[in-house]
């Protein structure tokens, strides 16, 4: 199957003021200066819908200071508002295995491209706890014989996912990861798979399954010290381990790895777990739910993370919440940030798939909308809602979409954020989700404050989103749906942006002021 993007060319905009000159009458070559190349003022990245611009790179100059059109935002560096993270894509074993299959040299270009901060600088990863399902080796965790004690790496990410964190930090050091569970070890487990009660006995009865059941009582502790160990191990190996959810997807009972955690089990763990990475001397933060903006339809479950908030003990420990888009709408942030805007907000999960894309990119005859439509959900919904950061799923899956677990409840129809190709392991495909993170990742980075905007008014089909980055530069996110062109002004007392946003499109600026 076709995917929706082809490879982008990135097109460098430069201009040379040297002219042809002929040699002089005594036959000897002329002197000459070395070609001077006037950088351009502002740079765009611009993707159209249609797949007619790709992340293309271009370059424009200031305009003389001074508007009063209708497009014009206004904007004060010095009104902020939430601080980013970053932004970036899973790497997961089945990304690691497909990278390390390609030729070194293809391998770092690729890395590089994506997280050198000279390029495309993502800097914010998330990695699973164990086995996911999208894995090479069969379900696993890193306590599989029951007791602490026999805590150990399991050799799926000593030898896939290791290498390939070594190689991205290597490249960018400050990379940051967000770790993430699929499910607890199979002896912490008790239950059943539907069992949604609170009664300690029926908790405590064993549930040997790796898809569903409970968190047992008498578990507690040792699970909270198991998070404590898998961070030491990953910062002693080199890896920032910025956060950690305490479980992917809570109210899933399927998937191929799963431990249902109702809100009151998540509670009750984080007043252990936060003690723990405490104690432990560990700055790791903890990001509560991690899973749907609909509470996966179950009613008892609804504001999840505002019934944590609510008690005190539990609320100091929480650093915010997590969030994925298979089921609700990002509507759903607005009650989390307008009562709790001190908690941090991150999108964690999102995949493109075979539900999503049709033959060549085109659903209903016509060009696949969801670049565009799922950027403005996922990244400027979320960053409108004082989120923090943004990371998809898969980094890298092959044409057979895969590596994945063979067990149900696996992803055997998703896409990854690039796709390569097995005949070589060299032929990549980027798909929607790059783009995406290269959008924002290029023009926003870690430590960039929102800025408070005016002016323009803006529309759920024209969004605009600006950030003061660490150096002062001016980094600008702009979402156009509508199907005309729009022209935008950003102007101070020195000098005027502006650009003419073509219609259906992404575009990203970034200046220095």
């Amino acid at each position: 199957m076709k995917r929706i993007f082809a490879i982008a060319v990135v097109a460098c905009l430069c201009a040379c003021n040297c002219t042809p000159t002929e040699k002089p009458d005594d036959g000897k070559e002329p002197e000459t200066e070395t070609p001077v190349v006037k950088e351009k003022d502002v740079t765009a990245y611009v993707t159209m819908a249609n797949q007619t611009l790709l992340f293309k790179q271009s370059g424009f100059d200031f305009s003389k200071p001074g508007s009063m059109s209708p497009n014009q935002v206004t904007y004060d560096k010095s009104k902020t508002l939430q601080e980013i993270d970053g932004f970036g894509l899973a790497v997961t074993t089945a990304s690691c295995y497909n990278l390390l299959q390609m030729p070194q040299e293809d391998r770092t270009a690729f890395l590089t491209e994506l997280f050198s901060k000279e390029k495309i600088g993502s800097s914010l990863i998330r990695v699973s706890i164990g086995a996911s399902d999208f894995c090479t080796a069969d379900n696993y965790t890193w306590c599989d014989t029951e007791g602490l004690e026999n805590f150990a790496v399991h050799s799926e990410d000593r030898n896939l996912l290791f290498p390939i964190l070594k190689e991205i930090y290597a490249i960018n050091p400050d990379v940051k990861i967000i770790g993430s569970p699929w499910s607890c070890p199979l002896w912490m487990k008790g239950g059943s798979r539907y069992y949604e009660g609170y009664d300690e006995a029926a908790l405590e009865t064993r549930f040997n399954s790796w898809t569903s059941g409970r968190l047992r009582p008498s578990c507690y502790d040792d699970y909270a010290e198991y998070f404590v160990k898998w961070i030491q191990t990953m910062e002693a190996e080199g890896f920032d381990i910025y956060a950690v959810t305490m479980q992917n997807e809570p109210l899933n009972h399927g998937n191929s790895m799963s431990l249902y955690m109702p809100w009151k089990d998540q509670l009750k763990f984080i007043k252990l777990l936060g003690p723990a990475i405490e104690k432990a001397g560990l700055d790791t933060k903890i990001m509560l739910f991690d899973h749907n903006y609909n509470y996966d339809g179950k009613s008892d479950q609804n504001n999840y993370p505002l019934n944590i908030y609510a008690d005190p003990e539990a609320s100091k420990w929480a650093a915010g919440s997590a969030w994925h888009n298979y089921g609700g709408s990002v509507t759903e942030l607005d009650e989390i940030y307008r009562t709790y805007p001190d908690k941090g907000i991150w999108f964690t999960e999102a995949s493109i798939g075979t539900w999503n894309y049709d033959e060549g990119g085109r659903v209903g005859g016509k060009f696949n909308p969801f670049v565009l439509d799922e950027f403005s959900g996922v990244f400027m919904g979320t960053m409108k809602r004082g989120g923090k950061g943004v990371t998809y799923w898969n980094l890298m899956l092959d044409q057979n979409k895969g590596p994945y677990s063979p067990h149900d409840g696996s992803c055997k129809t998703c896409y990854g954020g690039v796709t390569i190709n097995t005949a070589d392991y060299r032929s990549i495909t980027k798909n929607a989700h790059w783009y995406h993170v290269a959008h924002a990742s290029a023009v926003v980075k870690p430590g960039a404050k929102r800025i408070e905007t005016g002016g323009m008014e803006l529309s759920d089909l024209f969004e605009c989103q600006m950030f003061l980055n660490p150096d002062n530069t001016v980094g600008v996110l702009i979402c156009n749906r509508q199907n005309k062109d729009q022209d935008i002004i950003f102007a101070n007392t020195k000098f005027t942006v502006k650009y003419k946003v073509p219609a259906r499109s992404l575009v990203s600026l970034i200046w220095q002021e």
